[in-house]
């Protein structure tokens, strides 16, 4: 009976810790948002993590037509890159990020997590910025 119970604790710590694994920390998939930074906010009651949002605008196809807007919704983990943020509000950005299946309170609210900024403009149509990696 006590090697049965081993048996059945030990499997389901590894169930366990194989489903927080892929819940919490495995990238379910990554890619590279462009748009208007709308605002980057530090918060929280415990933790306090970044949040920012991209506003990002584009052409609606078929009959109706129009500008169509799109919000992102993200989390900064790394200051360097909230604090590179936070001094260029209101810039367009492309900004490379990682999709999590589920959030952590001190890794921010959002499933979306900022790794990178890959380039910035000033303005609509003015030149790229490419900004310096950040000093880990």
């Amino acid at each position: 009976m006590g090697r049965f119970l081993t048996i059945v604790i030990v499997s389901l710590l590894l169930f366990a810790t194989g489903f927080i694994y892929w819940r919490f920390y495995w990238v379910f998939g990554e890619g590279v948002k462009a748009g208007e930074l709308n605002f980057l906010v530090k918060k929280g009651y415990i933790f306090k993590t970044y949040e920012g949002k991209l506003i990002q605008s584009g052409f609606k196809g078929g009959a109706a037509g129009g500008i169509q807007s799109y919000e992102f919704e993200f989390s900064v983990t790394k200051e360097s890159i909230a604090t590179q943020l936070m001094n260029n509000s209101g810039k367009e950005f492309e900004l490379h990020y990682k999709e999590y299946l589920g959030s952590l309170p001190w890794r921010g609210n959002s499933l979306y997590i900022v790794d990178s900024i890959l380039s910035m403009r000033g303005s609509a149509g003015g030149p790229v910025i490419n900004p310096k990696p950040a000093n880990e």
